[in-house]
């Protein structure tokens, strides 16, 4: 048998990286455990089960909304509602979002990436919008 230690090492980077990319959260389903209407935010879990546990809760998780122009100029604002067992989609961000809620722009003030602690909630999944 012939050793590659090029191959080893090419092997274990892959293996790393594979490893990385799998613990970056990008999107993914959630299921909303409660809401606060006067914050905007809601506590989510996640549908995916990645390990034996289930997924932690992830808190404070901000809610878009809308705005609309109307026919006669008005300015609509619509934040959305939840309600505990809606299936919303959850994105997380490239960087941390805290410090940028306020609409300035600023340097992250933690160093995560693509973490679950930087979701925001973009929209409710079909099957919680049924009326059945």
């Amino acid at each position: 048998m012939t050793i590659d230690p090029a191959g080893d090492l090419a092997r274990l980077i892959d293996m790393v990286i594979r490893k990385r990319l799998a613990e970056a959260c990008v999107a993914f389903p959630c299921k909303v455990l409660s809401f606060d209407e006067s914050t905007g935010t809601a506590t989510v879990q996640s549908l995916f089960q990645l390990s034996e546990q289930a997924p932690s809760p992830v808190q404070n998780v901000p809610v878009t909304g809308h705005k609309y122009r109307m026919d006669n100029g008005e300015i609509k604002k619509v934040p959305h509602m939840l309600e505990p067992g809606d299936i919303v989609f959850v994105a997380c961000a490239d960087r941390q979002i805290r410090d940028t809620l306020q609409g300035a722009v600023t340097q992250p003030s933690s160093q995560r990436i693509h973490d679950r602690n930087d979701a925001v909630i973009v929209g409710v999944m079909p099957c919680s919008l049924s009326d059945s």
